[in-house]
């Protein structure tokens, strides 16, 4: 008999300490302590691979911003950092494949060493424009982190560099992603109920 590894969302709501959306989660993907695991093992390998530059690392708002706030505390280099704001979802759990940029960096990126930090990549579309628009801007270097690579939903090849989990094909909430807005507080990241979605 075999026993299913994956903790029940209702523990997982109780250690990591948010009861709050407890009757809306189905399955917990990853818990608090792997996601802290995991983004610290991704710092220490960005950390060895720009020892001696000065990266600077570009958060795709909005769903980044705890991913990207641990990872940077996981560094212990000399970076900085950067945010650029898309569209390409809008308020449903699919890509529309039509990408906007919403709001542009900061600075210039010319011969610079850009890290494009992203909590999820699935069809891989958004992070394809991303890359060309960057790259016309003359950097020294352009690569990709991101914590979930959903390579089932790939449409688009791209390649990343750095990796945290590989994700199942499902929308999934939790540690800055959302679903209309909620659930970007989760200390997790998680599968709601079906009948969380009017079209379930």
């Amino acid at each position: 008999m075999t026993r299913d590894l994956k903790p029940r969302a209702k523990d997982v709501l109780m250690t990591d300490g948010n009861n709050g959306f407890g009757e809306n989660v189905d399955r917990v993907l990853f818990t608090g302590d792997q996601i802290a695991a995991k983004v610290n093992e991704l710092g220490k390998v960005i950390q060895e691979d720009y020892a001696s530059r000065r990266p600077l690392l570009i958060g795709v708002l909005i769903g980044c911003f705890p991913f990207l706030a641990d990872l940077v505390r996981a560094i212990s280099l000399d970076l900085e950092v950067d945010f650029m704001s898309v569209s390409s979802y809008g308020k449903g759990t699919q890509s529309s494949g039509a990408v906007k940029i919403l709001k542009d960096l900061d600075q210039d990126i010319e011969n610079r060493h850009v890290i494009l930090v992203e909590d999820i990549i699935d069809s891989g579309l958004t992070a394809t424009y991303l890359l060309n628009n960057l790259r016309n801007r003359r950097p020294a270097s352009v690569e990709i982190c991101a914590l979930l690579d959903k390579k089932e939903a790939r449409t688009k090849e791209v390649f990343l560099k750095y990796t945290g989990f590989e994700c199942p094909n499902e929308f999934v909430v939790g540690y800055g992603l959302d679903y209309k807005g909620l659930y970007r507080n989760l200390p997790f990241i998680c599968l709601l109920k079906n009948e969380i979605y009017p079209d379930s």
